[in-house]
């Protein structure tokens, strides 16, 4: 018996939320320079964004700092609406790995 084998493969690009795909485009829009450090935002049920040196991206990598949040809390503070801070310090956000480079990338995002 012969046939062929054929598999699909999904690129970031094909599976990434809508939620996902404007977030990288508003950081990437307020960190036009990238970021010195390796940082990684979770979306909680849309997905990661990597920020590094080179830009924005969707992505689950390694990084030195790892900050998780709601959608709606992460658009706040991207929008301006929100203190990174104040969403800190009020539970809305968790950071994991380096409080510096949190802070550093906080105070770029306002």
């Amino acid at each position: 018996m012969g046939g062929e084998f054929q598999c699909c493969l999904f690129t970031m690009e094909n599976v990434m939320s809508d939620v996902i795909s404007t977030a990288v485009a508003a950081l990437a829009k307020k960190l036009p320079n990238g970021f010195d450090g390796v940082a990684k935002f979770v979306l909680l049920g849309e997905g990661a964004i990597m920020v590094d040196p080179n830009g924005a991206r969707a992505g689950d990598e390694d990084s030195d700092v790892t900050l998780i949040a709601e959608p709606e809390v992460f658009q706040a503070m991207l929008e301006g609406e929100m203190n990174p801070t104040t969403a800190f310090m009020t539970g809305k956000l968790k950071v994991e790995g380096s409080m510096g480079l949190a802070m550093q990338l906080g105070a770029a995002m306002s």
